[in-house]
This record gives structure tokens, sequence and C-alpha cells, in this order.
């Protein structure tokens, strides 16, 4: 059905209108009246099946993007039969250790007509060559798979604690799938460069501007330093925000990063082509917002937070369900969580006007505060020598851990009010049906492993590991490689362990 396409009736301001530079007040001149954003719902837990009868079940209630969530293990690059795995495997996401999980996990949905949102990071390039192989292997057209990898791997030093290599041979595998993807896969965003996690320890507003454009700038200059022109990767770059509580300072939020991208890669890195310089972003609503207390009131705060989002220009969207300060969302309140976004959608007429907020005093200070705190710490950061010396030297994490702090201690003297929590606090009746998963499971992940180990060819899967290792001991582009191992049944451990027997292991000193 088309959707109606009403006059702008909102008025220019000063001289600036939506789509047009810095893009203060959207990245499209018609924003959601062309388009809506994409539905998305975050979702992934136990085994390959069982997720995927999770993604099914949204997709009939009509997301229009899905969005994966991993397990531990294979966020940190182990299988699930290691030591280290033991009780994590299906835990915070879904279990993947080989190209036989991943089709599973994507069985009866096409890849070439879904976009898919991995939240993957230390092992981006491995989950992306298993993804880009099952759509190979379904008859897809690889040109054509359009969605995101995460990809952030500054944010895990900073905020979030899932790395594997060093930063500098971690960067180096992000250029190398940004020169990769340019070449093979032109619709996928290939890196989310993420505030989220960093709000989620928390940062404030601006801090979560500020520091993740500072990670930006770095893997932008990455990957100039690697040869790459700047308008040959820059339009597939994408952000990740949060949508927290304060819900005029948000809105602001997500302009004032707009403006502040569009002049980074403008006057910094000279980017020419309109969309280098265009944030593009999704939103989750913010997590640690969540209460246990009174759960049924996250529906409340879920719900205006989403709407925050959406007045900020978001490129897509995921809601929280209301049980997940307590466990993973049950179905229903997955379903509770979409519904929030479709009555935003639809029923409310906000999607008529683009920036509908745009020209408000109010709006407009923050917007402009918010820009001039972030620069400021963008400039500190440059003093240092860029963000890596940042991160290595404690600057950002200490910052974040300082807001962190001060936050809490505001609510423990009440000054900020968290319902529930600190004010308006009732008994709390018998606790929620929340969602359990099979304890079989991660026995039967484990044997599935074995049995596809005992299956394949060894010899392919040694020589396209030592294909890899030759590859990140020299400096040819390390996708291919991995690509071969990924078809070979080599497993997300294997290819982990041999660029780590390369690069070594990360230890934070801090």
């Amino acid at each position: 059905m088309k959707r109606e396409r009403p006059v702008n009736h909102e008025g220019p301001l000063d001289h600036e209108l939506p789509g047009e530079y810095p893009f203060t007040r959207g990245i499209y001149p018609d924003m959601y009246r062309g388009r809506l954003w994409t539905m998305r719902q975050y979702a992934g837990f136990g085994s390959a099946e069982e997720s995927n009868r999770r993604y099914r079940y949204l997709l009939s209630q009509g997301i229009t993007g899905l969005s994966i969530a991993f397990d531990l293990p294979t966020q940190m690059g182990i299988d699930s039969d290691h030591p280290m795995a033991a009780g994590e495997v299906g835990r915070t996401g879904v279990s993947i250790c080989s190209l036989a999980d991943m089709e599973r996990l994507f069985d009866g949905i096409r890849l070439d007509q879904i976009t898919t949102s991995m939240t993957i990071n230390s092992t981006a390039a491995i989950l992306l060559a298993l993804y880009v192989t099952t759509g190979r292997r379904q008859g897809a057209n690889v040109r054509k798979l359009s969605g995101t990898v995460q990809n952030d791997i500054l944010k895990e030093y900073i905020a979030r604690g899932t790395y594997i290599y060093p930063p500098r041979p971690a960067m180096r595998i992000i250029t190398d799938m940004f020169a990769w993807a340019a070449a093979e896969l032109p619709e996928w965003n290939t890196i989310s460069i993420s505030g989220y996690h960093i709000r989620e320890a928390g940062s404030t507003a601006a801090q979560e501007v500020a520091f993740t454009l500072a990670d930006a700038i770095a893997y932008v200059q990455a990957a100039l330093d690697a040869g790459l022109e700047i308008d040959a990767f820059a339009p597939r770059l994408s952000f990740f925000f949060n949508a927290h509580n304060d819900f005029l300072e948000e809105i602001a939020k997500y302009r004032a990063a707009r403006r502040l991208y569009a002049r980074i890669m403008k006057e910094r890195f000279g980017a020419r082509n309109p969309k280098s310089m265009m944030l593009r972003f999704h939103t989750q609503t913010a997590g640690s917002t969540l209460t246990a207390q009174q759960p049924d009131v996250n529906v409340v705060r879920v719900a205006l937070q989403a709407m925050a989002a959406v007045l900020g220009g978001t490129q897509s969207l995921h809601t929280n369900g209301r049980d997940e300060a307590l466990s993973l969302p049950t179905g229903e309140s997955a379903r509770l969580a979409l519904r929030t976004q479709q009555i935003i959608a639809n029923e409310t007429g906000v999607t008529n006007v683009a920036d509908p907020l745009g020209g408000s005093v109010y709006i407009e200070e923050q917007t402009d505060r918010i820009e001039r705190e972030a620069q400021d710490y963008i400039d500190r950061i440059d003093a240092m020598g860029g963000t890596l010396e940042a991160i290595e030297s404690g600057f950002i994490q200490g910052e974040i851990q300082n807001a962190a702090y001060a936050f809490q201690k505001s609510v423990e003297r009440g000054e900020t009010v968290v319902v529930g929590v600190n004010r308006f606090k009732q008994a709390e009746p018998n606790p929620p049906v929340t969602f359990r998963m099979d304890p079989e499971m991660e026995h039967t992940q484990i044997e599935r492993l074995r049995e596809m180990r005992a299956s394949r060819s060894q010899t392919m899967v040694s020589d396209t590991l030592a294909a890899l290792e030759r590859a990140a001991r020299g400096s040819d582009n390390l996708m291919p490689r991995i690509l071969e191992a990924c078809e070979a049944h080599a497993t997300v451990g294997e290819i982990s362990d041999r660029l780590r027997d390369v690069f070594g292991e990360y230890r934070d000193h801090s």
C-alpha cells in the first residue's frame, strides 16, 4: 500500500532542510513519509534451530529485518566444547560454531530477501564469511545481500570487553573487511560504530556521541592509511545508538551526532560524496534502564525511548522486551515490543513530517550543547594522539566510569527518580513467567560439533587454515582466506585460534 506523502509544511531551520548537509534535520528529505525505519527485534538464544523458530515467529508478526544475538563463546572465538565455554553456550545469544550452524540458523529464510544485523565484533569477519557462504549455498546473488555487521572492536576495549586480539591487528582485520566488501558485498554495511554499549556502561549523552565519533575517526583513518579511498568505503559505514530516558535530550543527541559527523567527514577527511557524510544509525532502547521491579512499567519506558529515536530520525529500531531485566524475553514480550514500534509508525502521526521538533528553542539549544561538548572531547582525544592512545591510557574508560558513578550516586540520593526503585515502590507480586532454555541444548550442540568435525575433510581444513596463517603473517587481505576456511567447515574457534597464534591476545592492564 502506497504511503501518503503530505506537503512538507515545516518551515526551514535558518537555511537547512531535511536531507541537506549537514543533515541535522535528517538524512532524507521525506524521512518516514517515503519509507518507514526498519523494525528489528534483537534475538538469538540456545541452538540455531531454536533461534530460527524465533526469527520465523517475528517475521510472521511483521518485523522487517533480523537482528542476531550471539552467545559469549561465539563472540570470543571459542567453540562450544572448549572448557571456557562451559555454562555459557547459547546463554546470551545463539551458538554458532560452523557453517552447519549458520545454515540451520537461516533454514527457510532467504538471505537475499531480508536484511540482517549481526551484533558481533572480534569474530565479525568469520561470522560474515559464514553468512556469505550460507547465502551462496542458498543460490543468492552475494552482491545483493544487505545488512550490517557490528564489527566495532574499539568500543569493546572501551566498554564491553569481548575482544580477542590487540587493537592494532584487530584494526587490520576491520580494514581488510572494508576493502573486501567494497568490491564483493557492495550493499553490506561493514561496520556499525556503537555508542549503545558506551551509554550502557554509564556515559552521558554527549560522551556517547563524542566517543562513538572518535572511534569512527580512528576507523576512517585506518582505512585511509591502508590505501582505501574515502568515498569508496565511507557510504557503507553505519552507527548504533542508545535511546535513553531523557526524552528531549535524546532527540537532540541524534541531531547533534548527524551534524558533527557530516562536518568531520567533509572538513577533516575530504569526503565529496554526500552519502559519505550521512550518519545512518540503528537505535536500541536502553537495556540499562529496565527494572526488575514492576517489570510491566518497562513497557512505558520502552515506548517513550522508541518515540525519541523516531523523532530523532533513526534508520532502524529495536525495542526491548518488558522482562529483559529478568531473563531473555519471552515470545509474548518480543511481540509486544514490536507492536510498540508498529503503533508509533501507524497510529501516532509522527511519521508524517520530517524532524517534527526542529526549530524548538530547547531542542536547538540542546543540539548545540551536545555538539559542542562532544567536539571538546574529540579535540582532547586528538591532542592525546588519537583514539587508540586514549583507550590505552584509560582516558575514555575513566570518563565513562566517572559519569556512571555520578549517576548512581544521584539515584541513591533520590535526585534522579527511578520509578519502582527509589520512588513509587510497591510490594512485588509473584514473579512473572520468564523465558527458560532447554537444559539439554549445550550437550546437543557439543555433540553436533564433534560429529561435524569427524565428517569433514581434515586435509581441506588444515590447508585453508595454513593459508590463513600465511596471509596473517604477511599483508594479504584476510577475508578470502577466512571464506575458504569457512567453506571447508573450519570452526569459529579454529579460525580464531590460528589468528591468535599470529596476533596474540589482548590483556587489559588498566
